[in-house]
């Protein structure tokens, strides 16, 4: 009976999961798709914990409380702005949790040999039925040795091949998460080191990648020889390393698609975890994480001209030769600059980037959309695939600040309006305006599709000072003639200006 619940239970959570990840595809049904994946998670637990296997519920509630409070706390006091690290370091957790539940399966197919040795009983059990003495011993087992002691020897290989991806995907997962979080975390990292964003391997790059791969394969068909211990644990290195060797060989300019990257491993690790236990809802889920992460990183690539094999590989390709240089100079201009060419114009794009996200300022923008519009002028947005720092992230910032969906436009959608476009004001971007992806071939964002911005009448840049930006790549729109620079904090800057237009 409490099977058929488990089964029936997870069939139920796995159709929100199902329904949670499709609705998240719209901005209109993205809350009630949230919805449907805490109750999904609540069906999975609850069925979890009053099903086969269940016991030690002192330590079951304590472990669930103190992670809920830990992610609540930081549900509450992570700012949107570290979103993007704050996901990195979760698929860290789930990395992590698939080593251990690996590293578990092994220990405990160890101990069901040696208890069954121990009774002169044959381990694995051959096929056909069980004997009487092994039904009886079974009995005395936890549920996932008993699940372990009925498997043939055919089914422990097959549980050995299931536990070794799970650990070595978990093993990369962990430490390449661990790298993306201190690459997009800067300054504001917990790590003892500080990790800057430039793509940086150890002399030999990709070939020492590929040693390690190719040492990986050969310690699976070690361990699966009967080698041991050890050789899981060589191999939980290579993995350990791979991560973090792939994504130090990643810079800052595909760190959105790194993100998403990670979030298919830790699905595929999650599915590996599934397969272990004998846990269908896991698979399912891990099913799901993983091929739609691995579906958006290869759109994203798409949006960024990128070769997925070639970012996932940790930086095949990049800048040919040296940057074209950029001639002219920066001029600024002051909020009563830019308060009257707004007045003057007829229609607004407005394009916001990571900066809006750092200084807070979507009320401020949304706030200066609606004055003008009030104004009767045409005011739109134009989001990039990549803007921000994770996939969406402009979008949220907007949604949240209560700007009108309908004129929130795509890439795709907008860029060829730029030429009849009166202002354009660029809010924080720097690599997804950059004429560079165009004008430049060495550039290591060549290729890359962009906001055509330099092609309106005027550009209005909020930009903190003349640095180049998380990616650190020059940017030749900030010198163009009709681009004036509007220094300072993006919040402070567009107060400023809110009071200059009535």
């Amino acid at each position: 009976m409490d099977f058929g619940f488990t089964i029936a239970a997870y069939a139920v959570a796995g159709v929100l999961f199902i329904l949670s990840l499709g609705g998240l595809s719209g901005q209109e049904s993205a809350k009630r798709a949230v919805w449907y994946g805490i109750a999904g998670m609540a069906i999975a637990v609850l069925a979890t914990l009053i099903g086969p296997g269940s016991g030690l519920w002192l330590m079951s509630l304590v472990l669930i409380a103190g992670g809920a409070a830990i992610g609540y706390q930081l549900a509450t006091r992570v700012q949107m702005t570290q979103m993007p690290e704050l996901v990195a370091i979760m698929h860290s957790l789930v990395g992590l949790a698939a080593v251990f539940v690996g590293f578990n399966a092994h220990v405990e197919i160890g101990r069901v040999a040696s208890i069954f040795a121990g009774e002169g009983l044959p381990f694995p059990q051959p096929d056909g039925p069980l004997s009487t003495e092994a039904y009886a011993l079974l009995g005395t087992l936890s549920n996932f040795a008993e699940l372990i002691g009925k498997k043939t020897a055919v089914e422990i290989g097959i549980l050995r091949v299931e536990l070794v991806l799970g650990v070595w995907i978990g093993a990369v997962t962990f430490t390449g998460s661990v790298v993306a979080y201190g690459k997009l975390s800067g300054n504001s990292s917990l790590l003892p080191v500080k990790i800057d964003t430039a793509a940086r391997q150890l002399p030999g790059g990709h070939l020492l990648n590929a040693a390690a791969a190719a040492g990986s394969a050969l310690l699976l068909v070690l361990y699966l020889s009967g080698s041991g211990t050890w050789a899981l644990v060589l191999l939980t290195l290579l993995g350990l390393f791979i991560g973090y060797h792939l994504i130090m060989g990643i810079g800052g300019a595909d760190m959105p698609v790194v993100v998403s990257m990670l979030n298919s491993y830790s699905g595929w690790a999650a599915a590996a975890i599934g397969f272990s236990l004998g846990n269908d809802l896991l698979i399912v889920v891990g099913a799901l994480v993983g091929s739609s992460g691995a579906i958006l990183s290869y759109i994203m690539c798409k949006a960024m001209n990128r070769s997925f094999i070639s970012v996932i590989l940790g930086g095949f390709g990049g800048a040919s030769g040296p940057a074209m240089a950029v001639e002219g100079e920066q001029i600024a201009i002051e909020a009563d600059g830019v308060a009257y060419a707004l007045d003057e114009a007829d229609s607004v794009i407005i394009v916001p980037g990571y900066g809006m996200a750092v200084a807070q300022a979507q009320q401020s923008v949304s706030e200066l959309t609606r004055k003008l519009r009030a104004k009767g002028k045409e005011v739109r947005f134009a989001i990039h695939p990549v803007a921000g720092r994770l996939p969406g992230h402009m979008n949220v910032l907007l949604a949240e600040a209560k700007v009108p969906y309908d004129i929130v436009m795509e890439m795709d959608e907008i860029n060829a309006d730029f030429p009849d476009t009166d202002v354009v004001i660029v809010i924080g971007s720097n690599d997804i305006v950059n004429p560079a992806a165009q004008e430049d071939p060495n550039s290591p964002i060549a290729g890359m599709p962009v906001l055509e911005v330099w092609k309106a009448k005027q550009v209005f840049v909020s930009k903190r000072g003349q640095g180049t930006g998380y990616s650190g790549i020059e940017n030749p729109l900030f010198y163009k003639d009709n681009t004036r620079m509007f220094y300072g904090d993006a919040k402070q800057s567009l107060d400023k200006l809110l009071t200059l237009i009535d």
